[in-house]
C-alpha cells in the first residue's frame, strides 16, 4: 500500500527574512509547548497568598453587588 504525504510549498522573501534576522518554522505541537512555558507561573504561599485571596474575595463580592463599573480611562474615576 502506498502513502502520499501532502507537503505545503512555503515562499520567503530573503529581504523580509534579513530584515527579521531570521525565520523560525516549529511543529504546532513544540510551538504550544515552549510559549505556554514562556509565560512564568507564581505561587504564593503565607501572608501573600492570604493577602491575595482576600483581595479576589473583595472583589467578586463587589462585583456581585454591583459596586463595579467599566470605565475607558483611570480619569473616569472621579
Amino acid at each position: 500500500m502506498w502513502y502520499i504525504v501532502h507537503m505545503s510549498t512555503i515562499t520567503l522573501s530573503k529581504k523580509q527574512i534579513q530584515k527579521n534576522k531570521g525565520v523560525v518554522v516549529l511543529p504546532i505541537e513544540e510551538y504550544r509547548r515552549l510559549s505556554m512555558r514562556a509565560v512564568p507561573e507564581y505561587y504564593l504561599t503565607g501572608k501573600k497568598a492570604k493577602a491575595l485571596d482576600k483581595l479576589v474575595k473583595d472583589g467578586l463580592r463587589d462585583y456581585e453587588l454591583g459596586k463595579c463599573r467599566s470605565i475607558k480611562s483611570l480619569a473616569d474615576l472621579d
